[in-house]
């Protein structure tokens, strides 16, 4: 087996990551959460419980204006940036988005964006400017699989992504071998191995009943311990968690995450 390739199975490869987690909720980070539009909420919500049960310190959730109506005494948490007329993130909301970013040690985009142009523009600003920690998953990663260029070269960036996200990202990152749905496992990490080399990007997916981490040309594979058809929301709720606890070991977090 290649030596950057690691394989976990029933035991975690990284034990000593769980008895060393902060105790003190002080220290266990402070993670925020941006997402939402005015049709949903869903995404958002998920991510906030899975960050919390995966022990983060503090958690704060920015959503668009046009949900504070409906969402404003359900989720006290929440706090509001401008929204565009259609209920999505508008422009004006970058200052509110980099602002809140100072306070947190790393940020989760989970998705239910309403995709269209205003939004996407402003979150390939905030990326562009945003220095820190940074999970995306769901449709927040779609903004970028077709045009990755604010992407690729961002350091501290991880993607929570499906094949076809990722099949979609190495074509227009003009990777030569193609991410497919019916490549073996090893073709898998052997070309995530050599993606992973050309750009500083963290990856998590899954195939062929695997969870698949890729960090810096390192791959590890864990076996799926029961199927899980949902899965993207609450990996990379944990995942930036276990990521913003542990920032000078992000390979071996993240493999743990999944186990």
């Amino acid at each position: 087996m290649q030596d950057y390739w690691l394989k976990q199975t029933n035991k975690p490869l990284f034990p000593e990551l769980e008895w060393s987690r902060p105790e003190n909720k002080l220290q266990a980070g402070k993670l925020l959460i941006i997402g939402g539009n005015a049709a949903g909420f869903a995404l958002p919500a998920e991510s906030y419980t899975a960050a919390t049960k995966a022990g983060v310190g503090s958690v704060r959730v920015l959503l668009p204006e046009s949900l504070r109506r409906s969402m404003g005494k359900l989720f006290p948490e929440a706090e509001f940036a401008p929204s565009t007329p259609s209920g999505s993130f508008a422009n004006q909301a970058l200052a509110e988005l980099l602002g809140a970013s100072i306070w947190a040690d790393g940020v989760l985009l989970p998705g239910d964006i309403s995709r269209n142009s205003e939004t996407t523009v402003l979150f390939e600003s905030f990326l562009e400017k945003y220095q820190g920690q940074v999970t995306l998953t769901k449709d927040t990663t779609d903004i970028f699989c077709d045009q990755p260029i604010a992407l690729l070269h961002r350091s501290d960036t991880l993607l929570v992504l499906a094949m076809g996200q990722l099949r979609r990202l190495g074509s227009a990152a003009r990777f030569p071998r193609a991410f497919t749905s019916d490549m073996g496992l090893v073709q898998l990490v052997e070309a995530l191995h050599e993606f992973m080399k050309r750009f500083p990007l963290y990856i998590i997916t899954r195939h062929q009943d695997h969870y698949v981490v890729a960090v810096n040309g390192r791959v590890s594979t864990t076996s799926l311990k029961d199927e899980q058809p949902v899965w993207r929301t609450t990996i990379a709720g944990k995942a930036s968690v276990w990521w913003l606890q542990n920032p000078t070991k992000p390979f071996e977090a993240l493999t743990t995450v999944v186990f």
